[in-house]
């Protein structure tokens, strides 16, 4: 019998996008339904699920996306479902720009309250915020009716 070596598989470099890294392992697809994928999307995308990090002996996610950057509201949701999060501008190969995702004190017009009852969802001319009550896990509390936000990947806006 003949034994081959397996090769380590990595995900492909970009010549110009964007990349999502250090996302919280399992909330790789939520940051996909952040940046709309299940739309038509024009570029080219890699995740990676479960990936080793090089800095820690903790596991991460990874998302890589050709030929898009993304605008400061996207960045702000996917603070949301992952605050450790860094994104690197990556032009002509190599990174342009890196920042970490910032989560401030209050989140305002990202996120829909759960609660039927709360002013929000009664078609009054009133955008949703939430105070951060904690950063790590994210929980965000309803300005206007108290009520924690449950499950916050599904009441994004």
């Amino acid at each position: 019998m003949d034994v081959k070596a397996i090769k380590e598989v990595k995900l492909a470099p970009i010549r110009n996008g964007t990349v999502i890294d250090h996302i919280a392992t399992g909330q790789a697809l939520n940051v996909l339904k952040i940046l709309g994928v299940n739309e038509y999307m024009d570029s080219t995308i890699s995740v990676g699920i479960h990936v080793s990090s090089r800095k820690s002996a903790e596991w991460k996610d990874i998302v890589k996306i050709e030929d898009c950057e993304l605008d400061q509201k996207t960045v702000d949701k996917i603070a949301l479902i992952a605050p450790d999060a860094t994104i690197s501008i990556i032009r002509d190969y190599y990174v342009a720009e890196k920042f970490r995702v910032v989560l401030g004190d209050h989140v305002t017009g990202l996120a829909k309250c759960c609660n039927p009852n709360c002013i929000t969802n009664k078609n009054e001319p009133i955008e949703t915020e939430f105070a951060v009550i904690s950063r790590r896990p994210t929980k965000l509390r309803c300005s206007y009716c108290d009520r924690e936000l449950c499950n916050i990947s599904d009441n994004l806006l």
